[in-house]
């Protein structure tokens, strides 16, 4: 573990990320933000059968649905809320979907697909939702993929996720 010293105490620095409950409060929303990297991060999956083969598979997932998403070359950005009560761990429904991509992903011949951990944030407000996807549907116009975000193919969104306070 590494330690930075700051203030006189010592803190440790995250090598991991910290995937926190969701907190179901009331009927408030739950999104959260998440972002999975391919090992390595090679290029392998800003393609039509690797779009076509994400949305048959969260489509087909019953414990979160994914509302709007970016796929890029070596990672992918998404919003995803429980659809169960009381919700799943997000990292047994990531860890799901990211086994069903590699084992179906024909292009999977070099070993494991996946990095082994993933990112993800839980949303506070539908206004924070609208400011994460106008920075994640830039992503390939930053990476000078495409000259703007509306010519990137491989966006979606399978369900519309709403914020309610």
């Amino acid at each position: 573990m590494y330690i930075c010293k700051m203030s006189e105490e010592l803190f440790p620095v995250r090598t991991r990320p910290v995937h926190l409950p969701s907190l179901a409060v009331g009927n408030r929303s739950s999104i959260q933000f998440v972002t999975v990297c391919v090992r390595e991060r090679r290029p392998v999956l800003a393609n039509e059968a690797a779009h076509a083969l994400f949305r048959s598979i969260w489509r087909d997932e019953s414990l979160f649905r994914v509302g709007r998403y970016v796929i890029m070359p070596d990672h992918v950005h998404l919003f995803c809320a429980p659809n169960t009560y009381p919700a799943e761990p997000l990292s047994k429904w990531v860890g799901y979907w990211k086994s069903r991509f590699a084992s179906a992903w024909p292009r999977n011949r070099a070993g494991k697909l996946w990095q082994r951990d993933f990112w993800d944030r839980e949303l506070r407000s539908g206004e924070s939702y609208s400011e994460k996807w106008a920075y994640i549907c830039n992503n390939p116009v930053r990476a000078e993929l495409v000259p703007s975000a509306e010519m990137w193919p491989y966006v979606g969104e399978l369900h519309p996720l709403s914020w309610h306070d």
